[in-house]
Formats: C-alpha cells, structure tokens, sequence
C-alpha cells in the first residue's frame, strides 16, 4: 500500500474481461489502485485495525482473481459493486475468526458488539460500502475536475468549501469580487456534480 488512488475510475466490462487473463498485469494493477483503498477504508471503519484491513484488502483481490475465470457479469442479476461487497465482507468476516478468542468463545453477534466490530454479515456493512463507494466516487470527481480547471478556480472552491472561508475573505484574497467568488464556486460545484453523475454512469 504504498500510495492513496483518488481516481476510481469506472470498471468497464472491458476491463473485467481482461482480469480473466492473470498474466494481463496491466489491469490487475489498474483494478487493484481503483479499489484497494475502498476496500481498505471499509474495513477499517469495520473494525479492523490497519494490519487485518490490509490483509482484508490481499486476501479480497486474490479471492477476485480466482473468483475471475468463471465470473460472468450481469446487470439483470446484480451490480460488479455488489459482488465486490460480498467478496470483501467474507475476508473481513475472516479476519474476525482469526482473532485470539477466550477458550471455547466463538465468533457471535456479542462479539461484533463487545469488540466494537460491524458485523460483516449485516446490512450495517453493506451501509458502510455505500458510504465509502459513494466518497470515493467524490474524490475522483473532485480529482478529475481540479485537472481540468484553473488552479486559480479550484482554489476558491477550496477555500470556501473545504476551509470555510467567508466569501468577502476569500474575494480580498484573490483581488476579485465577492460576486465572482459565488461565481466560481457555483461553477465548480456544478462541474463536480456533472463528474459524478458521469462516472456514476460507466461503473457497473
């Protein structure tokens, strides 16, 4: 793990069909920087600490990669975002068995609750991926957006989103009116929103 992705690009049917060759590096590693976070994220937020969360995270992306040969995608059956769920939700109900329990104490609903674990087989995980699939659909459209902009514009949405400045402290800032501020803040906004409806469009 050595770095954060901020770009969750779309997985296009293209993409899931190269992930069947194990050879094709190439796009395990562009589906592994895509998702590896997510993942990781999720699990932490489910209650485990940073070494399972990464162990969660290999042992998902091995399971995928077998799982891959025979997987066939389709839309009328579920989502690739829901399968991925289930993949993921297994391996971090793994790691929970593999915690050292009191003698003859097993994995249990009261277990999740006394270790302050989400239970990986409820709906609260399924809550969570939504959460964390949905922030890191943000980040990408952020990330993709700031490429595009001038830096200059994207500093202004930043300065009145992100560090809360009031409009007339940001308009003396930049030497612009305070008009222009709402302005640009509105148009970034708008970008962003437009990025994440379209990436929203091309996951699968």
């Amino acid at each position: 793990m050595v770095k954060k992705s901020n770009d969750l690009i779309a997985t296009r049917t293209t993409l899931l069909r190269r992930l069947k060759d194990w050879q094709d590096e190439s796009s395990w590693q562009d589906f592994f920087d895509t998702y590896w976070n997510l993942i990781y994220s999720v699990a932490l937020k489910a209650g485990l600490n940073e070494g399972e969360a990464q162990d969660a995270v290999q042992e998902t992306m091995i399971s995928v990669a077998k799982h891959m040969p025979n997987f066939k995608y389709d839309p009328t059956v579920g989502s690739f975002k829901g399968w991925l769920l289930q993949m993921t939700r297994w391996r971090i109900l793994d790691q929970i068995r593999r915690r050292e329990l009191q003698p003859g104490e097993q994995v249990t609903p009261h277990t999740y609750l006394m270790e302050k674990v989400v239970d990986p087989v409820s709906k609260a995980l399924d809550v969570l991926w939504d959460a964390e699939w949905e922030a890191h659909l943000l980040d990408a459209a952020l990330s993709n957006v700031k490429r595009r902009l001038d830096p200059q514009k994207y500093q202004i949405f930043d300065f009145c989103v992100n560090k809360e400045w009031p409009a007339e402290k940001v308009a003396a800032t930049f030497g612009i009116s305070v008009n222009q501020v709402y302005l640009a803040k509105h148009r970034v906004t708008e970008l962003i929103s437009e990025e994440v409806k379209r990436l929203e469009e091309k996951i699968i």
